[in-house]
């Protein structure tokens, strides 16, 4: 038996876990179908101040792209796994091609007092020399953007969409002018 060695060097994940203080439904809710309501478009996002919406379809083989002010669509990905209220995994390639993908899995447990979301992104090999480079902006961006999401999950549900609204599939993030 041959045994083949890659030359490849695997590149540990960015992992980042947060608790949110709601219940698991709504929590998944929010980072799934209310990602309009948290997403940080101008800073995270192809299109800068142009973008205008990020829509994340939920079932699996739905789009996660974003929309520019003239209509234009930048993809950043495509659901995997859609596991309502407990998982999701969808593709990640912002501005690129889907050969450079990456994988995001988000998943979300029930605590005493909350939900605790664990991001799991991973893949980073198929960015070829650019791999290391982005995998480190990454892990400072996820930070920014999970806050984001926890700031938002402190007043979900007041004043605004209940989170036991009943469940669309379909979420569409629009940039606040």
């Amino acid at each position: 038996m041959v045994q083949v060695q890659s030359t490849q060097e695997l590149i540990a994940p960015v992992v980042k876990t947060v608790k949110i203080n709601l219940p698991v439904n709504a929590a998944f809710r929010l980072f799934t179908e209310d990602v309009n309501r948290w997403w940080p478009l101008a800073t995270h996002s192809v299109f800068g101040d142009e973008a205008v919406s990020c829509t994340l379809e939920g079932r699996v083989g739905g789009r996660f792209y974003e929309m520019h002010r003239d209509g234009r669509q930048s993809e950043w990905g495509q659901v995997l796994v859609w596991e309502p209220p407990h998982r999701v995994v969808f593709t990640m390639h912002p501005g690129r091609t889907r050969d450079t993908a990456q994988e995001v899995e988000v998943t979300f447990q029930g605590e005493a007092r909350g939900t605790r979301v664990t991001l799991t992104h991973r893949g980073w090999e198929n960015l070829g020399e650019q791999a290391k480079v982005m995998r480190g902006r990454y892990d400072h961006g996820w930070e920014g953007v999970l806050e984001k999401y926890t700031e938002m999950g402190s007043s979900y549900g007041r004043g605004g969409r209940s989170p036991d609204a009943p469940k669309r599939h379909v979420s569409s993030c629009v940039a606040r002018r």
